[in-house]
């Protein structure tokens, strides 16, 4: 039987794991810290060499996609919709929109990306998230992402 969902003010890669239907090599978060509800969060996402896309982005200069930190950005996030919703595991959650993602700089292996997610707005079952993915306190990456999360 599973545990009842329960407000969270962190969320460790088993609760993740249980809320997200993604898994390895498309999981992009790590853990979850700074639990505010669904109107904030930090996704924490270790990056290391020996992930699969550093073969191809780039041979002798790793640097990591700047779509998979949009995709992290939109993981962190919806953790933190699925947890409102008291849900242990969604049946699907799909991307709706993402505006304005600018990339500023280039992310490593050895780097932890920071995931601050802020929400803008929500309707029924969708969300909305203004991100920014950081290194060291530098912004990476930012972007505003949307998902719609099904219970059935």
């Amino acid at each position: 039987m599973d545990k009842p969902v329960t407000v969270l003010e962190t969320a460790d890669i088993a609760v993740i794991l249980r809320m997200l239907p993604h898994r390895y090599p498309f999981l992009m978060v790590d853990r979850i810290i700074d639990i505010r509800g669904d109107q904030h969060g930090v996704g924490i996402k270790n990056v290391t060499i020996n992930e699969p896309h550093f073969q191809g982005h780039f041979p002798g200069n790793p640097v990591f996609p700047g779509v998979l930190m949009i995709e992290g950005m939109a993981q962190t996030a919806g953790v933190l919709c699925v947890a409102n919703l008291k849900l242990n595991q969604p049946k699907s959650v799909f991307f709706v929109t993402i505006d304005k993602a600018k990339f500023r700089r280039p992310v490593v292996p050895g780097d932890t990306l920071e995931y601050h997610m802020e929400k803008i707005a929500q309707r029924k079952t969708m969300w909305w998230y203004h991100g920014l993915a950081k290194v060291a306190g530098h912004v990476v990456a930012e972007a505003e992402v949307g998902a719609t999360i099904s219970a059935t």
